[in-house]
């Protein structure tokens, strides 16, 4: 496999320079930094702040920290300055970004595959308890994510994560962020090929090397070999998704190109079906592509959608073979059957191929402390389990429980306010990080978002329909809105006396593993915070009494008339 050293320049092919400034692609030759973020990666690879925050920062305080250390290459070791307390949505665009900065960081704890040990989990607890004022918030990408961290203590709290295995190492930044991963691979009944060897090969060969820590934006991954399609691999920038090749057996099929934020694209096939053995080699070679060919000089179309939209998949699959993997052909493959099941999330009491069972229960809309991660460690180890895991719908599963444990893991969940058998509405509903802690928030999400669910299972405690409801602070859709059944995008709106305040655009009928497709917009529905809970009663009400047998909310809200979704 070739791979561009961090000069590029140095090693590259000579090539004939365009004086045109192109894209901002190294393959075309074209190594000039085109804007500030680039400048900043040529001047030092973000790995190397790592070493100034252990000898320098951490000694000397925040006011130490060079600007483009603090607002760039520190995102490398999974750290964000968050949002200064007090600062209100409308000025989340105007305000400059040392004015926006807390002396107070994000810290983002990267759990590939979702893969914990209860130990882990247990120092998780533990950090969050001691560093970090007890958040430690589950994401829709199975990351744990700490606030309140000072920068005198990320020394301290990187030797104990490590010392258990885990790691911040490019949770953020333009790196292969954490690869996402089938919660349940190697143990549920109906898993097709198990993902974990491929991925753990994909880490032992990206994860802190030089030759893909600058890339032209972030890089995001899944594998998976379940048929429920349990890891949105329509919105990744590469995903494995598992399937059996009529001739060769079980495999993985390639997808490339999906990604959300402003310009929502969904991922296509490259047609090709994989080997587990050979996974790692082509995960290899999509994001060397991403480096080499991907735009980089305008910011906001470096991402690898843009290219993959820019050449198609023929041409896509064609690089990869020739100039990446040595001319090799990839094996023409099926595409993955659509699930039998609406919900993805593995709540509930599941049996494994092994006989035992497996739990995954909802904390509410991701948002945990660091006290219940110890407390949940130690009730699946007095279970009998010694493995956890978080999903992609910021929930949470215990693995390897007896059936005769069963009833008493899950009451004891229960105590904890962790259902395994919640509402329609806390299982679906999810919300980022919003105006509390992000830079980029205009409206608050995650308090928001719980008191929503409550309020929906008091106004309609029958409702048992699958539904995602997902809120977001802002438009860049870390929660997902254009796939939801409901997406609330947020943004300020005008209330009734023509106030500014907190509120959403709605989409409606997005979805995913099913029919994907991005939610539909009803022109000027916008719904302030408090107007939130009666309009959502109002649409479902409507659904329930026109839905036809078996219609799912997203198959409704594409035919329904814009008075219903109104």
């Amino acid at each position: 496999m070739a791979a561009t050293p961090q000069n590029p320049a140095a090693s590259a092919p000579r090539r004939k320079v365009s004086r045109h400034r192109g894209e901002g692609q190294w393959a075309a030759g074209h190594f000039t930094p085109l804007n500030g973020n680039e400048q900043v990666k040529k001047d030092d690879d973000g790995l190397n702040v790592r070493t100034r925050i252990e000898t320098i920062y951490s000694k000397r305080g925040f006011d130490s920290i060079d600007p483009s250390d603090l607002r760039g290459r520190m995102r490398w070791w999974g750290l964000y300055t968050q949002r200064k307390p007090g600062i209100d949505g409308g000025k989340t665009a105007i305000l400059e970004p040392e004015e926006l900065d807390d002396e107070y960081f994000m810290l983002r704890v990267r759990i590939d595959g979702g893969a914990l040990t209860t130990a882990q989990l247990r120092v998780i607890g533990e950090v969050s308890q001691e560093f970090a004022r007890g958040t430690a918030d589950i994401t829709d990408r199975q990351n744990i994510q700490y606030h309140w961290i000072r920068i005198e203590d990320v020394p301290e709290i990187w030797q104990r994560l490590e010392g258990v295995g885990l790691s911040t190492v490019t949770a953020c930044g333009d790196t292969p962020r954490v690869m996402i991963g089938s919660p349940v691979a190697g143990i549920a009944e109906d898993e097709i090929i198990d993902g974990t060897p491929a991925l753990e090969e994909m880490k032992r060969r990206v994860l802190n090397n030089p030759a893909y820590s600058n890339l032209p934006r972030k890089f995001k991954t899944a594998i998976s070999g379940s048929p429920v399609l349990d890891v949105v691999h329509e919105i990744n920038d590469v995903a494995f998704v598992g399937v059996r090749h009529p001739e060769h057996g079980p495999g993985f099929d390639v997808w490339v190109g999906g990604g959300l934020s402003t310009n929502p694209k969904l991922g296509v096939r490259l047609g090709a079906w994989v080997p587990v053995d050979e996974v790692p080699d082509v995960y290899e070679g999509v994001i060397s592509i991403f480096r080499d060919y991907g735009y980089r000089r305008l910011r906001n179309r470096a991402r690898l959608k843009f290219l993959v939209a820019d050449w198609g998949p023929e041409k896509f699959r064609q690089v990869l073979e020739d100039e990446y993997l040595g001319g090799r052909r990839l094996t023409d493959g099926p595409a993955p059957e659509q699930p039998v099941r609406q919900w993805r999330d593995h709540i509930g009491v599941h049996r494994q191929k092994d006989g035992r069972y497996y739990v995954g229960f909802a904390p509410r809309v991701g948002r945990i402390d660091g006290a219940t991660l110890t407390k949940i460690a130690d009730l699946a180890e007095a279970h009998g389990s010694g493995r956890v895991r978080t999903t992609v719908e910021q929930k949470m599963i215990v693995l390897d429980v007896e059936q005769d444990q069963v009833d008493s893991l899950v009451e004891g969940l229960e105590a904890l306010d962790l259902t395994a058998r919640p509402s329609s509405f806390r299982r679906g509903t999810m919300a980022c990080t919003g105006i509390e802690f992000c830079k980029l928030a205009i409206v608050e999400t995650k308090q928001r978002g719980a008191q929503l669910i409550d309020e929906l299972e008091r106004r309609l405690p029958d409702f048992d329909q699958p539904i995602t409801i997902n809120l977001n602070g802002c438009p860049n859709a870390c929660a997902r809105i254009q796939v939801a059944d409901i997406g609330l995008k947020g943004q300020l709106v005008l209330d009734a006396d023509g106030n500014q305040v907190e509120g959403y655009q709605v989409h409606l009928g997005g979805a995913l593993g099913l029919e994907a497709a991005f939610g539909r917009k009803v022109r000027g529905l916008k719904v302030t915070s408090a107007e939130l809970p009666d309009y959502i009663e109002r649409v479902l009400t409507r659904y329930q009494a026109e839905r036809e047998d078996g219609e799912r909310f997203a198959t409704w809200a594409a035919r329904a008339s814009e008075e219903a979704l109104s």
